[in-house]
């Protein structure tokens, strides 16, 4: 019901909500700073090493930093202690969009995208990440992702000029592909579902109009200064307004291909990315499942 509500209230409205309900949450973080209920980066890398994730993985984060409760030093600290998990010869990836809304609103009123400076819409972890001088950021307006680790600029490089963002040469493809890992960190898949749209960019004449009709030309400056220009797709809102992407995680962890698992206070979820793509083809083809019929057709 409450994904319903988001899908068919209007944006003024959902911004009261938001906005009441971080007062609420920062309230709530205040009174457990001074009770002493506070997570630091030890205590996180027990958590996501106990969560299955290790040294050398690549992995891809989707994140809420207020559901894990008080973190002392904030994004820093839950970036640190996942960098120091993955360590030196893993991949750190986090979608670093600037749109927080109706890719078709967003598309129509920017002007262009910069790489290195358009903030990222998704949660203060990700805005810390994306400006470490290390992070790598693909050069996408709708779904840019930013990446450190020594494989960066092979999970980046080829999102640029993409007519559509989740395809093969997207970093959600290619961390399938190198067998990584999805983390959703106290979110869940109706808010933070990417990956789950590599199956509509890798499945010929798909069933449903995920795209609106019309393609846009927006320009990109990149960190070098340089100025290019590329086209992308965007959600056709109507299509998008009937998603129901948790309906697909009790398929998920039945099938061994997600996890349930708690980081800090953040309800979490932790997946096999392959498995899942593979998953998600396979129920596709044979029974009609898909984020739009989780239950098939």
């Amino acid at each position: 019901m409450r994904a319903f509500i988001r899908k068919i209230a209007p944006d003024f409205i959902l911004q009261k909500f938001r906005s009441r309900k971080k007062l609420q949450r920062e309230k709530e973080l205040q009174r457990a700073k001074e009770e002493g209920r506070v997570y630091t980066k030890d205590k996180l890398i027990e958590d996501l090493q106990g969560a299955g994730i290790a040294a050398g993985d690549t992995l891809l984060v989707h994140s809420s930093l207020s559901q894990i409760g008080f973190v002392d030093g904030g994004p820093k600290t839950v970036v640190d202690a996942l960098l120091e998990v993955v360590g030196p010869t893993g991949n750190l990836l986090m979608p670093t969009s600037p749109n927080p809304g109706l890719q078709l609103d967003y598309i129509k009123r920017i002007k262009e995208f910069n790489v290195a400076e358009t903030p990222s819409a998704l949660g203060a972890i990700t805005e810390y990440f994306r400006k470490l001088p290390e992070a790598v950021r693909s050069g996408h307006p709708t779904e840019p992702v930013s990446c450190i680790g020594p494989d960066a600029k092979y999970f980046t490089e080829g999102h640029f000029g993409q007519l559509t963002p989740y395809n093969q040469n997207s970093p959600f493809y290619r961390v399938a592909e190198r067998g990584g890992k999805i983390l959703y960190l106290g979110v869940t898949l109706d808010n933070a579902g990417t990956s789950l749209h590599t199956l509509e960019d890798a499945v010929a004449n798909f069933k449903f109009p995920v795209y609106y009709p019309e393609e846009f030309e927006v320009e990109l400056v990149f960190p070098d200064g340089q100025r290019k220009s590329m086209k992308t797709k965007v959600h056709n809102p109507p299509q998008s307004a009937k998603r129901n992407c948790d309906g697909l995680i009790p398929l998920f962890i039945e099938r061994g291909v997600m996890k349930r698992v708690r980081i800090g206070e953040a309800e979490s979820l932790m997946t096999d990315a392959k498995a899942m793509f593979e998953l998600m083809l396979k129920e596709y083809h044979e029974n009609g499942v898909t984020m739009y019929t989780p239950q098939g057709e």
